[in-house]
């Protein structure tokens, strides 16, 4: 199986790496609003202002829309993946897959807790993603 095709840092996302790959899941927000958003950017996009700062997120989500791919990506095995949409608590809006639990519709609730797990895909990259919340 091919690796998996992975996202290549910018100068305006490497904070966000650099945060995976310590186990942060690293956000923006407008210094004059105190609105977090993602993806990153070095502009606020309501305001466009560049008056911004990051901030380590909470990790915390809630599933907001799943599909679940059942079309075989060399790149990601054979077996149904679940693409989402999570809410995080801090509001933005992150696309992800969700892991560490069944791929099925009984499985993923929407609403449901979710909480960022990270896993190494190589020295630069460390993806995030979304598990059912324990407890």
């Amino acid at each position: 199986m091919p690796p998996r095709i992975l996202p290549e840092p910018t100068p305006e996302t490497q904070h966000f790496w650099d945060g995976t790959r310590n186990g942060e899941l690293l956000l923006q927000r407008c210094k004059e609003t105190g609105e977090a958003y993602f993806p990153p950017r070095p502009f606020a996009p309501k305001t466009g202002s560049r008056n911004v700062e990051v901030f380590k997120a909470s990790g915390r989500a809630t599933l907001y829309s799943y599909v679940i791919n059942h079309r075989p990506r060399p790149d990601m095995g054979t077996e149904p993946y679940a693409i989402a949409v999570v809410q995080l608590e801090e509001g933005p809006r992150m696309m992800t897959n969700i892991v560490g639990c069944p791929q099925t519709p009984e499985a993923l609730v929407l609403d449901m807790p979710l909480e960022v797990v990270f896993e190494k895909m190589s020295d630069t990259i460390t993806l995030p993603f979304f598990q059912p919340a324990k407890g």
